[in-house]
């Protein structure tokens, strides 16, 4: 691994919390805690280390634990009660994460913890609220995880505007005041770029060429079959970015074209009975009209209820994708990474 490491310079006073999510990476716990206080040892503000544990069957809890003794404190454990996946994981560590800037990595060591302090000046410097990672040269197989990859960045980037080459590095550093405006669930941590521009502005998202290693320990938690899972959520993302607050346009919007159309074929018929005296009793058409106009009235009244949990939505609401066990928030002035 690349030992070169510069620390940044005329930077805002900040803090940094590193959040980590690890479902059975037990061999990747300590070698990742020794990456990152090799690469942030020296960093000249306070820092602090969170390994979420997503419910490990291998003995990562425990790795995680011994980290967090032989750490003084700036290791800390998210033990999550069961398997909820990378996103609620990644969400459960933004929620204990306490610092004014947020970096979310793998655990399976293939980022490199050296790309984070470039990756901070740039966030502090140019004024942005992201900078992604771009594994330019990654280190991963071309049929099962490059090729599937690309297709989908260019999906995502035609559907959401947000034009980055790898959403799905999780090398990414975050303004907190920022990331913690949205909520991540289902497979949606590869597309917290296309949520961060629901509150600013997507020019002040950028991306970051960054290392690669590959993988050395342990078993990819990818495959060829999450990329129909986020085919899916990305549907869900291109709804919610444009019509969030008004759902009701967008069910209306087909309701009212089945509506216009089933409407349509039936004056069409009845003109056929009433005054060309035809029999319409077998026709098909009889029987799509009446489909089209029902199907265009249980749009509208969707929209209608979509409307109302929307306003439910922004009014209240506190759930979580994710059950985490109660651990101690550290005091404010505890459990930092201080520089020396």
């Amino acid at each position: 691994m690349n030992t070169s490491i510069s620390m940044p310079s005329a930077l805002p006073d900040h803090s940094l919390s590193i959040v980590v999510p690890m479902h059975n990476e037990m061999e990747n716990v300590q070698p990742l805690v020794a990456r990152v206080q090799e690469c942030l040892g020296n960093y000249p503000w306070p820092w602090e280390l969170i390994l979420v544990d997503d419910g490990s069957t291998d003995g990562t809890r425990e790795a995680i634990e011994q980290a967090a003794k032989q750490s003084q404190g700036f290791v800390r454990l998210v033990e999550l009660a069961r398997n909820f996946k990378q996103t609620a994981a990644m969400q459960a560590g933004i929620d204990a994460a306490r610092a004014d800037v947020i970096v979310t990595m793998d655990g399976d060591l293939q980022n490199d913890p050296i790309d984070i302090p470039r990756m901070v000046a740039r966030l502090l410097n140019e004024e942005l609220d992201l900078v992604a990672g771009w594994r330019k040269d990654r280190k991963d197989n071309m049929v099962m995880r490059k090729i599937p990859s690309q297709i989908a960045n260019a999906l995502i980037a035609r559907m959401t505007g947000i034009a980055l080459k790898d959403n799905g590095c999780s090398l990414k550093v975050f303004r907190a005041s920022t990331l913690k405006r949205v909520r991540l669930y289902g497979e949606m941590h590869r597309f917290i770029p296309a949520w961060l521009s629901t509150v600013t502005s997507s020019k002040r998202i950028a991306q970051e060429v960054v290392t690669h290693h590959p993988r050395i320990h342990g078993e990819s938690k990818y495959g060829i079959s999450r990329t129909f899972r986020v085919l899916l959520d990305l549907f869900f993302v291109y709804f919610f970015m444009r019509y969030r607050a008004r759902p009701g346009h967008f069910f209306g919007g087909i309701g009212l074209g089945l509506l216009g159309v089933g409407s349509l074929i039936l004056t069409y018929l009845s003109f056929v009975k009433f005054y060309l005296g035809e029999d319409i009793g077998t026709r098909p058409l009889l029987f799509g009209g009446f489909f089209l106009v029902i199907a265009g009235v249980q749009m509208l009244t969707t929209g209608i209820l979509a409307e109302v949990l929307v306003r439910v939505l922004f009014e209240s609401g506190n759930s979580k994708s994710y059950l985490a066990r109660e651990t101690p928030m550290p005091a404010a002035n505890e459990g930092w990474h201080l520089p020396r």
